[in-house]
């Protein structure tokens, strides 16, 4: 092979001419014959027997060449990237492939480079940094949560209220017929949880363990069901039990319960350090993200559109293989959005710009401030990695893409630089109103109404 020449053109793109030898070229075409002969027929011969030069003879010279070159393209483009040491992105095109009287094969591929990025300023970058705060409030959810997910259940002998949950054998009618679906025996319908249609629930609080009652509803207009769409009905209900939630107390027998601390003190210090944890971590992305905003405005890129393009469709491909891990089919999941797979990709393609611009200023900086990835860096990440997973740092590596974490890592090192030399300004003041002014505001607001 021989790569011939490189001419680059607008939008960071090249056209390459590489020369495929004969030699390599006829090795092409006895690896696509050998792949296809067994399909092939002709007469007089046993199917998949006939020579190479027969089956040529009969239909044409030419037969295999299109799938020898494909066969031979994907070499001749990464020997042509190896021996010019190109830095490519995206998947390249065959612009044209002509196979010469020498029975050598010329390729001319259309291939993105990496774009040419020029920065404006990265240091000394001026953003809000909100200070990051734990209310008591907060912890309070979180232990009433682990309340809620300890609690027991019991029989109440008394009328059912919000939050109970209420043992009913139920029949819907549409205008005194009964409907397909709209029967239950014995369903467990927790009060409050909106799990039946709007205003069902509500009307079971006070009903007490053996009243037969009715509710009366109205079908939702966006309901799944076509011919119950905004109709009234009835539902006949009879209430077997009605059964009260249980919460645990806050104390430190329950911190023993449902953790490792000894008091209910210590275990709400735990999740007061976990929550400003999770909250300096949003903290920091967030004022990352002003920042970076500020690098990627100030920078000049030439974006070829392939490179976007491409990069969203890894976004769906990505997702949809998330989506279908959860037993959904990625068809269903869009039109449940909606949308279709083009339209879908074609909205992904603005979050895909946003990426790459801000990879490519990361990348860039990391180039200008010698920032590099070393071994211990890998160890690092690797064990933080594992620990996550509960896996071994061995078997994290066998399902490790190590270029892709090690590009990971320098981006993270070149974002913590700029968070480095950055300026965190606090958060504004919220403006005070003087309570004349406020009056004073009112009043003339009041007075440009007109009259009634």
């Amino acid at each position: 092979m021989e790569v011939k020449s490189i001419e680059k053109k607008e939008k960071n793109s090249a056209e390459i001419t590489v020369s495929v030898s004969p030699e390599e070229f006829e090795a092409a075409l006895v690896k696509v014959f050998n792949k296809n002969r067994k399909s092939i027929q002709i007469p007089g011969f046993r199917k998949g027997k006939a020579p190479r030069k027969i089956v040529e003879a009969m239909y044409g010279e030419s037969v295999f060449y299109e799938d020898a070159i494909n066969e031979v393209a994907p070499d001749a483009y990464f020997y042509s990237v190896k021996e010019k040491e190109l830095k490519v992105v995206a998947n390249p095109s065959i612009e044209d492939a002509k196979v010469e009287d020498d029975k050598s094969l010329t390729l001319k591929f259309n291939a993105v480079l990496y774009p040419e990025v020029e920065l404006g300023q990265y240091k000394g970058l001026e953003a809000v940094r909100k200070a990051v705060k734990v209310d008591p409030a907060e912890i309070d959810m979180e232990v009433d949560q682990l309340r809620e997910r300890n609690a027991t259940v019991q029989t109440a002998e008394r009328p059912a209220k919000f939050g109970d949950t209420v043992v009913i054998d139920y029949e819907g009618f549409i205008d005194g017929v009964p409907f397909e679906g709209g029967k239950g025996e014995k369903h467990d319908l927790e009060i409050g949880s909106n799990s039946f249609i709007p205003g069902f629930e509500i009307q079971l609080i006070g009903a007490s363990a053996g009243d037969d009652t009715e509710v009366n509803v109205t079908f939702p207009e966006d309901y799944h069901a076509e011919n119950l769409k905004g109709k009234p009905a009835v539902f006949k209900c009879h209430v077997h039990e009605v059964k009260e939630k249980l919460l645990p107390e806050a104390d430190d027998e329950f911190a023993k319960d449902v953790s490792e601390f000894d008091t209910l003190a210590d275990f709400r210090k735990n999740i007061e350090d976990k929550l400003i944890k999770q909250k300096e971590s949003k903290t920091r992305d967030d004022f990352l993200d002003l920042l970076l905003a500020q690098v990627v405005d100030g920078m000049k890129v030439d974006l070829n559109d392939a490179m976007v393009e491409q990069r969203a469709q890894q976004m769906v491909e990505d997702m949809a293989q998330r989506i279908q891990n959860q037993g959904i089919s990625f068809d269903t999941y869009l039109s449940w959005m909606g949308t279709n797979l083009a339209d879908f990709t074609k909205s992904q393609q603005v979050t895909a710009e946003k990426t790459i611009r801000q990879e490519l200023a990361l990348k860039k900086i990391a180039d200008l401030e010698g920032i590099t990835v070393g071994e211990e860096d890998k160890e690092k990440q690797l064990a933080k990695l594992a620990e996550q997973y509960g896996m071994d740092v061995d078997t994290i590596k066998n399902f490790m893409d190590t270029d892709m974490m090690e590009e990971s890592i320098l981006y993270t090192k070149a974002a913590d630089f700029i968070i480095e030399n950055a300026v965190a300004l606090p958060e504004p003041e919220p403006e005070k109103v003087e309570p004349a002014e406020a009056e004073a505001a009112a009043d003339a607001e009041t007075e440009e109404k007109p009259a009634e």
